[in-house]
């Protein structure tokens, strides 16, 4: 208690507010529930303190998430939503908070990620990003890390969890927007955004390119409702696309639109089934026409669409076109096995050509993290040669499950 007293002192913004620590007073109720829980008795409360502010006695509780002042009241009256053994209820500030010249203002950007790197790996990291901002914070072990930095160059930090390592789940919170020396406490809201799950962070940063906000579903762990749901928000739009680009994740994203729209956030659920068909759609997002009508825009692209992925089968079994052995290639075309083959070219090809014999005006080819570039070179020629007027496009989807993924509009 005597620690919580002290925070404004401790950081200016607190003291200008009227308010203590939010977070370290969480924890003294925290602490003070195990000690009646180890005890038996409610541990005893002292007077109430103040921080000698007596102007901001009675303000009402700030909180703003990404760049504001978070805290409670110290000091006079209790105000309405704190109570004594309690945090406050939230309320946005409105307009600008006053910073003085002294450095009130820090880094701009909080970046958070998940790391896959070996250790001397991590050790560079950490001299990178400590000179690129502060309050770095890079914690975990055996090849998986998780790294905390607030810099002003947030994508020089996501640069180097790429050089050290493969960075996923990557979040960049912008703290506030710098006008003079006043610091907008709350950003507005985009009219509209875009929401993708991908199952590569290769298709993560072409979608991010984009301007949508990406989901990564690892192999094995499709996203829960509430990780979409996080998403949605760190979309903070008032529309959002949500585009779940596979079949399994109909009814989670499901669940999450409807979360999202008990928070005030319309959103629009495009059921696309593959991630071809994300990409078809958010090539036609065009966020100043009316929402409807983008939507249904996207969901057009989405539907003329046809996708197929290859996959290498796990054991013997039996499918729509025969039966496979373990270590065939299987090309499955939207979703139905269709193809079994003995290697990735050939059967890509067949695949392609069974795809097209109903007409295309573009392949789409999606390469996995070990795929060579010299297959999609093979494969385009083979669709120049065998098929006029239809072009190719080529992305590289990095660590995802199947080696290659077709799209065919």
């Amino acid at each position: 208690r005597a620690a919580l007293a002290r925070t404004p002192e401790q950081l200016a913004v607190l003291g200008r507010a009227g308010v203590v620590d939010a977070g370290g007073r969480g924890l003294v109720a925290v602490l003070g529930a195990l000690v009646e829980t180890v005890t038996g008795r409610p541990p005893v409360r002292g007077p109430r303190t103040g921080s000698g502010n007596s102007g901001n006695s009675g303000r009402a509780p700030v909180t703003v998430d990404g760049g504001s002042v978070v805290g409670l009241p110290v000091g006079g009256t209790p105000v309405e939503g704190v109570t004594e053994g309690g945090l406050a209820a939230s309320a946005p500030v409105e307009g600008p908070l006053d910073c003085p010249e002294d450095g009130g203002a820090g880094p701009a950007f909080e970046v958070i990620y998940l790391l896959e790197a070996r250790d001397e790996q991590v050790a560079r990291l950490r001299t990178r990003l400590d000179a690129l901002g502060d309050s770095l914070v890079v914690v975990g072990g055996d090849g998986l890390w998780h790294v905390h930095v607030h810099v002003d160059d947030a994508g020089a930090a996501v640069e180097a969890g790429v050089e050290a390592g493969r960075p996923y789940r990557i979040r960049i919170t912008h703290f506030a927007t710098e006008s003079g020396h006043d610091v907008r406490v709350q950003a507005e809201p985009a009219q509209r955004a875009v929401v993708v799950v991908v199952p590569g962070d290769g298709l993560a940063g072409l979608c991010t390119e984009a301007g949508a906000t990406t989901v990564i579903a690892r192999p094995g762990e499709p996203p829960a409702s509430g990780e979409l749901v996080d998403a949605i928000r760190r979309a903070h739009a008032r529309e959002v696309v949500l585009l779940p680009n596979d079949a399994a994740l109909r009814h989670t994203a499901a669940a999450a639109a409807e979360q999202a729209r008990t928070e005030g956030v319309r959103v629009a659920l495009v059921p696309t089934r593959a991630a071809v068909q994300g990409i078809a759609a958010l090539a036609v997002h065009e966020p100043d026409r009316g929402f409807d009508e983008d939507v249904v825009a996207m969901t057009a692209a989405a539907g003329a669409t046809r996708y197929a992925e290859l996959a290498v089968a796990e054991r013997q079994s039996w499918t729509m076109a025969g039966v496979c052995q373990a270590g065939d290639i299987l090309g499955l075309i939207d979703g139905d096995v269709a193809v079994i083959g003995a290697d990735v070219p050939a059967t890509a090809r067949t695949v392609l050509d069974r795809m097209l014999a109903a007409g295309g005006e573009l392949v789409t080819l999606v390469l996995g993290e070990d795929v060579p570039d010299s297959l999609a070179d093979a494969l385009e020629e083979h669709v120049r040669e065998g098929h006029l007027a239809v072009d190719t496009v080529v992305y590289r989807g990095g660590h995802q499950r199947a080696p290659l993924l077709i799209g065919v509009e």
